[in-house]
């Protein structure tokens, strides 16, 4: 396979190429890997490119958005 845009993959394709990106989901001992699998349900069912889905997710990453609030330490 040369490419992995939606028009040039079928969704069981698409599946794979997930599937192999990001290994063991439920391997994960703390739960993350799941939601980032569905993080990539549109990409498998042709909805939207894998790039910009990666682009959506470091964009909220960098700015912040729809983040946790951050907690203060009670340790310190």
């Amino acid at each position: 396979m040369d490419s992995i845009l939606i028009k040039d993959t079928t969704r069981e394709e698409r599946e794979k190429i997930v599937a192999e990106s990001l290994g063991n989901i439920s391997g994960s001992c703390d739960g993350c890997m799941a939601g980032l699998a569905e993080m990539y349900q549109d990409y498998i069912d042709g909805k939207k490119e894998i790039r910009d889905i990666n682009m959506e997710f470091n964009a909220h990453y960098v700015s912040g958005a729809d983040g946790p609030e951050k907690m203060r330490c009670e340790f310190v």
